[in-house]
């Protein structure tokens, strides 16, 4: 009609991770960031600067260096320009990978503002290359599957935790694990935050770490644990300026040992970005890892030039996201901002630093587990029954946790390699991608799907079977006649197990309705005494022997009869149950008579739906009969019995 306004568009949805919050929420939300990742931020300079003879003054200067560009880094990183930037929730801060390599650089040359400025050429340098390469390091995406970025992601929560521990027992410079007061504060601490993530909602449960932070604080000031006197003594502004210590000098020994670390802290920032995305839920491919490759690179140039070090995304806060569930990259933004304000106040830094080491870590234990659980999130994807993924993940973990809990083993190998052997994140996740490229992608036949692990049969020994073996191998899937495998083997080749699995499954549900009757004809009675006696074969004596079918009592074993005789008088075919999937035997019974007033045609549906978990059960076995380390593993997580 004529003059009609034609209908608006439905405004398109912002994703949470581009919501810009209200400014109030942006502040308190992005001083959290701040206070959860200061202490860390700090102690890298703190170690480098006593490690080649700094003296107190040029320690300050670095510390707010540091604190400076970190602003701008995580500016960078979550807002981005052209393909700079991740532009999700991730804030940027120093790279303890790069601890022990600047420690040795900084000594080899003398130590003290010269060994400083070699690594500062350095780190310049190595920031450039990083950002050159970091195209063609997201092309290695695929490298980096559900079992390796879950590995990664769970290292390291796990081996942030003692980080967080030190902080609760009072910190690296005075600890003191028997002073209950550092255990008050930290479980106390602890404890708020649990509270208030249980009792309230909404904004109150998103600021639970700063509300945790803030009356831990103020508990220690009000107990005299906690002071502020260094404000006092600290100036109002402390601007940082380029090259303050002098133009860099440029070591090619240094520079290569440089662009080695921050290859090893990509893989670092590949988990945290894979983290993050599963956090906010947003899809992360090879170009944002790029994107955030970019910034690590860019910003580590920019810590060369202004007096800092190299740069990656800080995992710390991958925690407090999760925890938080506030997906706004814009609060990380903030928070940016706020570091280069506390950068240029040096009075604002020291407010910051009373926060006593034990309040602190408290609120750590919460964050950094909670990136262990994301890991543990990602591995659930990961299908245990190959067993090759059981030695990826628990190679690369143990690994990790071997030089966490005891760091000096970096001492027995050269130093060359002490970057790798000095971070349990390192050597766990550099183990996580070199085991999946030797299990994955070098060689081999693929995973063992039945046999055992003398006479395996691997997925392709399964391809190139004729049917009548394929018919033999398999036909225990199903009772009876293996006119379902046969069909299953027509849809040959199987790229995985999953495929394989996936090709049953279809034989099944398209087979004509005579072949689906005749294979339900074939199903034992549940609770019937040929399957307790073995007559129908292991796998039926397996499948009910899991609710205790096989060992019933005679009161009981008459109900089950009665069930199955009213049944098949009703139906024309037995009740078929996966009785694994069932809670008890009485669950069985009650939903037996229950389904005795459904229609022939919902039944025959089931009956098929429980032939497919029947059949998937008795494929898991299979399984894990050629994989035994595997099938210990997964029915230790699924708390099988």
């Amino acid at each position: 009609m004529r003059g009609t306004k034609p209908p608006s568009r439905p405004a398109r949805r912002v994703h949470p991770v581009d919501e810009v919050l209200p400014a109030g929420k942006l502040a308190v939300y992005g001083f959290q960031h701040v206070l959860a990742f200061y202490a860390g931020a700090v102690i890298v300079p703190i170690l480098l600067a006593g490690a080649i003879g700094l003296d107190e003054r040029q320690l300050i200067h670095l510390i707010n260096a540091d604190l400076f560009t970190c602003g701008i880094a995580s500016i960078v990183q979550s807002v981005g320009f052209w393909k700079v930037g991740v532009r999700l929730p991730l804030l940027q801060g120093v790279t303890f990978t790069a601890v022990s390599p600047m420690i040795a650089i900084g000594l080899a040359a003398g130590g003290g503002t010269d060994g400083l400025l070699v690594i500062y050429g350095a780190v310049i340098v190595a920031g450039l290359a990083t950002f050159l390469i970091a195209p063609f390091f997201s092309r290695l995406i695929r490298f980096f599957p559900p079992v390796v970025t879950g590995s990664v992601i769970l290292i390291i929560g796990l081996a942030l935790l003692p980080v967080a521990a030190l902080d609760a027992v009072g910190g690296g410079s005075d600890p003191q694990p028997g002073n209950l007061r550092n255990l008050a504060y930290a479980l106390g601490t602890l404890l708020v935050i649990v509270a208030i993530q249980r009792i309230f909602r909404g904004f109150m449960a998103t600021v639970a770490v700063l509300v945790g932070l803030v009356l831990g604080t103020l508990v220690a000031w009000g107990l005299g644990d906690a002071t502020f006197d260094a404000v006092g003594d600290s100036s109002w502004i402390g601007v940082t300026t380029p090259f303050y210590f002098g133009w860099p000098q440029f070591s090619a020994a240094a520079i290569v040992s440089m662009i080695v670390v921050m290859l090893i802290t990509a893989v670092e920032t590949t988990g945290d970005v894979f983290a993050t995305g599963e956090i906010v839920d947003k899809r992360v491919g090879k170009d944002d890892v790029a994107r955030a490759l970019r910034a690590d690179g860019l910003a580590t140039t920019i810590g060369g030039v202004f007096n800092s070090f190299p740069y990656t995304c800080f995992a710390e806060n991958v925690g407090l996201v999760r925890l938080t569930r506030v997906k706004s990259r814009y609060v990380v933004a903030a928070a940016g901002v706020i570091m280069i304000l506390i950068g240029l106040v040096p009075k604002a830094g020291a407010v910051v630093a009373g926060i006593p080491h034990p309040v602190l870590g408290g609120a750590a234990l919460a964050m950094f587990a909670t990136v262990a659980v994301v890991g543990i999130q990602t591995l659930s994807r990961v299908d245990f029954h190959d067993h090759r993924n059981v030695v990826i993940v628990g190679s690369s973990v143990g690994l990790a946790m071997f030089v966490t809990a005891q760091p000096d083993v970096a001492t027995a190998v050269p130093p060359w390699a002490q970057i790798v052997f000095g971070s349990g994140i390192t050597l766990g996740s550099i183990a996580a991608i070199v085991l999946n490229v030797v299990f994955h992608h070098i060689g081999g036949r693929g995973p063992a799907v039945a046999g055992t692990p003398g006479a395996s049969v691997r997925l392709a020994d399964v391809n190139r079977m004729g049917r009548a073996e394929f018919v033999a191998v398999f036909g225990r899937l199903f009772q009876g006649s293996g006119d379902v495998v046969a069909s299953a083997y027509d849809r040959r080749p199987f790229a995985d197990t999953g495929a394989l699995r996936t090709a049953f499954q279809e034989a099944l549900f398209s087979a004509p309705r005579e072949e689906q009757r005749e294979l339900m004809a074939h199903y034992p009675d549940l609770g019937g005494d040929r399957v307790a006696d073995g007559e129908e074969g292991e796998d039926s004596a397996r499948d009910q022997s899991t609710a205790g079918l096989t060992r019933l009592t005679e009161a009981d074993r008459e109900e089950f009869a009665a069930l199955a005789a009213a049944y098949r008088e009703r139906f024309g075919i037995p009740l078929i149950v996966c009785v694994r999937d069932a809670s008890t035997r009485e669950h069985i019974l009650r939903d037996g008579w229950r389904r005795l007033e459904n229609s022939p045609a919902q039944e025959h549906a089931a009956a098929l739906i429980e032939i497919a978990k029947v059949a998937g059960h008795r494929f898991a076995d299979l399984v894990a009969d050629a994989n035994p380390i595997a099938s210990a593993r997964a029915r230790a997580f699924r708390g099988d019995r």
